[in-house]
């Protein structure tokens, strides 16, 4: 298992998120567009880019991958209080931890983002972000929502 509390995994996934919602994108299409050399970048420099704003992080990630804005808009979509790119993030970051072996993290995130739970979790309208993430990482293994 991958390591609890893995501080760059959860500024990785928060950066995604924050991209996500900057360009109106779906997560995956973020996580496919940045691509595996700059994830896995953001990944080993976390420690020292954290020390900027998220949004900055966001806006240089935005220019030097040349990302282009999208129609897709889950915080406008949402009838009640939109969760935090920071707790989305977390979200994120906790099922990847709960999912991977110390050496495949990058892998099983490109895997969590290109899944049929980043759409599910990206529907601030339900409830699947406030599953405890145990419940979240055999519903991913079984390949769908498990039954309450």
């Amino acid at each position: 298992m991958c390591k609890r509390n893995n501080s760059s995994l959860f500024f990785t996934c928060s950066l995604i998120e924050c991209i996500g919602r900057k360009l109106r994108q779906r997560r995956s299409a973020v996580v496919a567009a940045i691509g595996r050399n700059e994830v896995e970048r953001v990944y080993q420099y976390a420690d020292v880019l954290h020390c900027e704003p998220l949004e900055k992080v966001a806006e240089d990630t935005i220019e030097d991958c040349k990302l282009q804005p999208g129609s897709f808009d889950n915080v406008k979509d949402c009838r009640y209080a939109v969760p935090d790119v920071w707790t989305i993030g977390k979200v994120y970051a906790r099922l990847i931890e709960d999912l991977s072996e110390e050496d495949n993290v990058i892998e099983t995130l490109f895997a969590v983002y290109g899944s049929w739970l980043n759409d599910v979790l990206s529907d601030y309208n339900e409830v699947a972000y406030f599953q405890p993430r145990e419940y979240l990482a055999e519903s991913f293994r079984a390949g769908d929502l498990l039954e309450a």
